[in-house]
């Protein structure tokens, strides 16, 4: 009887602290809305994981947590929206902090409370904690090693670096990479690179020049394995997405690669924001900031790394697939001036449109 009776007391233990386990977050309830600039099939990955991690919570978008489009697309919804007053979402995770001070000073954030911000994370945050890097995002430069020589025959040298990319004449007509003025990636990529520090305007004067094509990565990835571009500029996680994709497909091909070039990469630290409660669709803090720290975690974390993505945590060793360790691209990161991306928005899509796009 003692036995049976000790059995019983660890079996009701047992379930005891599996409940407790699976029931952390059940007391997080109602709806969300995210506004996000993640790939859509790293969001619907998040989704699920949301999903399981926060069972009560509602999807408050046609079944989703997310509602998808690129930063400068859901800028300009959300300046139409700051019209009403109030946002369709309660939460944002965009491509670059620009945007990040921008709602800040419009009062349109609301600040949440991390534990030891300063000894978790590796890049700027918000010290009020109106928002943080969750994600990582790094423009490099991509070529296709299959096709070197014949480029060489041609008299084409695959550039090492973003000011040849930009200003090798030889590189006029075979050159591609995103529009800025929708991706706000590539509006970051350029903000930096034309920064008085970098290249200023001789870069934009150089790819104007070189008639590059303006495109989607995937398209441009498509033109590198054709030999249609000898090289393109583009966000790292594309190439390391399409690589690994190919490779769990038991098709693993060789004829795209990353190169980290060599006057610098540029990393986007990418942030997380919670929208003030007079300006939030479902009026739901508690549960945006819960999802906020589990963005923020170790296993939010790792969520990130899956979609290709470097985490944003000091002392995270893991790197995504096929990438280089993370704290080597910082020591070779060309650094973008946020306040410059926020204040000067306006001019440098002009300058953009003007130079680039009207050549």
């Amino acid at each position: 009887m003692k036995k049976l009776l000790a059995a019983v007391l660890a079996l009701t233990m047992a379930l005891s602290m599996a409940t407790g386990a699976l029931a952390v977050n059940e007391d997080v309830e109602g709806e969300l809305v995210i506004y996000s600039s993640m790939y859509q099939n790293v969001l619907a990955m998040m989704d699920e994981a949301i999903k399981a991690e926060f069972p009560n919570l509602v999807p408050g978008n046609d079944g989703s947590f997310f509602f998808y489009g690129g930063t400068s697309s859901l800028i300009t919804k959300i300046y139409g929206e700051m019209e009403t007053g109030t946002l369709g979402c309660d939460m944002m995770l965009v491509a670059e902090p620009a945007f990040s001070l921008e709602l800040k000073d419009a009062g349109y954030l609301e600040p949440v409370e991390i534990e030891n911000p300063d000894q978790l994370l590796r890049f700027p945050y918000d010290e009020e904690g109106y928002w943080y890097p969750v994600r990582v995002c790094n423009m490099v430069l991509a070529y296709n090693p299959e096709k070197t020589e014949e480029w060489a025959a041609k008299g084409v040298t695959i550039p090492k670096t973003f000011k040849d990319f930009a200003t090798d004449p030889a590189l006029k007509g075979v050159i591609s990479m995103g529009n800025p003025l929708t991706s706000g990636t590539t509006y970051a990529a350029v903000a930096s690179l034309t920064q008085d520090n970098h290249y200023g305007k001789e870069f934009l004067n150089g790819l104007a020049a070189n008639e590059v094509m303006i495109e989607s990565g995937s398209t441009a990835l498509t033109k590198l394995q054709t030999g249609e571009c000898a090289a393109i500029m583009i966000l790292e996680e594309s190439v390391l997405s399409r690589l690994e994709e190919a490779e769990l497909a038991g098709t693993p091909i060789t004829n795209i690669a990353c190169i980290y070039p060599e006057d610098g990469v540029v990393l986007i630290p990418s942030t997380v924001m919670t929208v003030a409660e007079n300006h939030s669709k479902n009026v739901n803090l508690e549960a945006c900031e819960a999802v906020e720290k589990w963005l923020l975690s170790e296993e939010g974390q790792k969520m990130i790394l899956k979609g290709y993505m470097h985490s944003t945590f000091a002392g995270m060793k893991d790197i995504p697939y096929g990438s280089i360790d993370t704290d080597t691209l910082i020591e070779k990161d060309l650094g973008v001036d946020w306040e410059n991306a926020y204040h000067n928005r306006e001019a440098i899509n002009t300058a953009w449109t003007e130079i680039v796009t009207t050549k």
